[in-house]
């Protein structure tokens, strides 16, 4: 009788994609995924690897601590999303909820970070920190957003913390760090109209030219009062730094995908062409 040798323990909440350059595509060579988390990698082998991470019942609940390791290869590629916005659940027991991402590039690796926005429900905690290596060459778009919460329901900016942190190193050392704390006290007056915020990032040697082209395009917009989708973008070390905060979630998400076209010619086609 044929034994199996047995599955290494993978501690709860705990996701692994590796992507290698292999025979000139990039290929999954290691994924795995432990309840709460998904891994799913619709196009496992090509010009660059889809894959993208969800979770059993469709968001994160008081006690999930859930954690994503990225490892690309020299020259691989990987474009990584979500399934649908990540939804924090509400929490009024204040027990842990967080995500930690952990990313490493090798020399001229490529990664497109992509995921939905986080949808903090009133009475939620979350905690998100995410960290990405990159070696010399290595190119990476980051993305990170989240809305006011469930608005049509009557929640708007009622979560009761929420905190992010964005780290970028280049060959080791630190050439980005953004941190957003959020409080449930005077959070609805302080973000006035808006119901959407988001932070994209672009840096590394193969992504420089479009992120010349980004800052020049908002550099050329006129300045409307009060509008209804407020955009600025910052030049950073070998990159650029988009903000943008909408009133409609559609709007900034718009936003992001006009400014992000240039993506097929490295990932062989458009992430959101067949998605909405």
């Amino acid at each position: 009788m044929l034994t199996l040798p047995a599955s290494p323990a993978v501690p709860a909440g705990q996701a692994t994609l590796e992507v290698t350059l292999v025979a000139g595509a990039s290929a999954v060579t290691s994924v795995f995924a432990a309840s709460p988390m998904k891994m799913l990698t619709p196009v496992a082998r090509g010009k660059s690897v889809w894959a993208c991470t969800s979770s059993f019942g469709g968001g994160l609940v008081a006690g999930d601590e859930t954690r994503l390791d990225l490892n690309i290869g020299a020259e691989a590629r990987c474009f990584l999303g979500t399934q649908a916005s990540t939804k924090v659940y509400r929490n009024p027991t204040g027990r842990p909820c967080s995500h930690t991402t952990l990313a490493r590039l090798e020399p001229g690796a490529l990664l497109v970070f992509a995921p939905e926005p986080v949808q903090a429900f009133a009475e939620s905690r979350y905690t998100q920190r995410q960290e990405f290596q990159l070696a010399a060459g290595a190119g990476l778009v980051l993305l990170d957003w989240f809305t006011a919460g469930r608005a049509a329901c009557g929640e708007r900016w009622a979560c009761a913390h929420f905190a992010s942190r964005n780290e970028v190193f280049l060959g080791g050392s630190r050439a980005f760090v953004d941190p957003i704390l959020l409080a449930s006290a005077g959070l609805v007056e302080r973000m006035g109209r808006f119901n959407c915020l988001a932070t994209l990032l672009l840096i590394g040697a193969p992504f420089q030219a479009a992120a010349e082209v980004l800052l020049a395009d908002v550099a050329r917009r006129p300045v409307t009062r009060r509008a209804a989708t407020v955009v600025s973008a910052s030049p950073i070390r070998q990159g650029a730094l988009l903000r943008i905060a909408g009133e409609e979630v559609e709007s900034v998400r718009h936003e992001i995908q006009s400014q992000l076209t240039f993506l097929a010619d490295h990932l062989g086609d458009d992430p959101w062409s067949r998605k909405w």
